[in-house]
């Protein structure tokens, strides 16, 4: 009798296979994890760090990037692959949805420049001309003149609005400071 006409066979292959895949795919993965020590020392976001994340959410940054490093080839450049250590302070983790922009699970490290990020918000084509992301105008001012306790965000003459200059609100510097925590740590530490 084949295995195809034979019941009790089939159910008997079914379950085998069953087990064995749940047992492949569920169990020593979660087995896996549950040896992954805590990372304790790292520092919590301080209240600044804190609105930088909300305002990542609000703005919706998570769609167009994640905060996941996969362990392919393609994702090299963005640093190692993503751990569950990596995700102690984050409540919930920010792992996104797509990756239309690059992931920024290591960017604190890859971009550390204040200035850098702040051009990036008021015009993401200054520094990167082929950037999709949109600019965020409502998070800086324009002034006739700064005065000392305002953050000048640079911006290129070819790009900078005639006469005015540019100035990073509290909101922009809040973002840009939790971009900047964005960081993988050693594993070893």
């Amino acid at each position: 009798m084949s295995l195809h006409t034979n019941l009790r066979g089939l159910v008997g292959v079914s379950i085998t296979v069953f087990l064995i895949l749940s047992v492949v795919i569920a169990i020593i993965p979660a087995i896996q994890i549950q040896n992954v020590q805590s990372r304790n020392d790292l520092p919590a976001l301080n209240k600044i760090e804190s609105r930088g994340r909300d305002l990542y959410l609000q703005d919706g940054c998570g769609t167009c990037h994640t905060q996941f490093v996969r362990g392919l080839p393609v994702d090299q450049p963005y640093g190692r692959q993503s751990v569950a250590t990596d995700y102690v302070n984050e409540k919930p983790p920010l792992l996104g949805t797509q990756r239309t922009g690059p992931d920024l699970s290591n960017v604190g490290v890859r971009q550390p420049s204040e200035v850098w990020n702040l051009i990036h918000l008021y015009n993401p084509r200054v520094v990167v001309p082929q950037s999709a992301m949109p600019a965020y105008p409502w998070y800086f001012e324009l002034k006739d003149k700064a005065t000392e306790s305002d953050v000048v965000v640079p911006i290129p003459a070819r790009y900078a609005p005639q006469g005015k200059t540019v100035v990073a609100k509290s909101d922009a510097i809040a973002l840009v400071r939790y971009l900047q925590t964005l960081k993988q740590v050693g594993l070893d530490q």
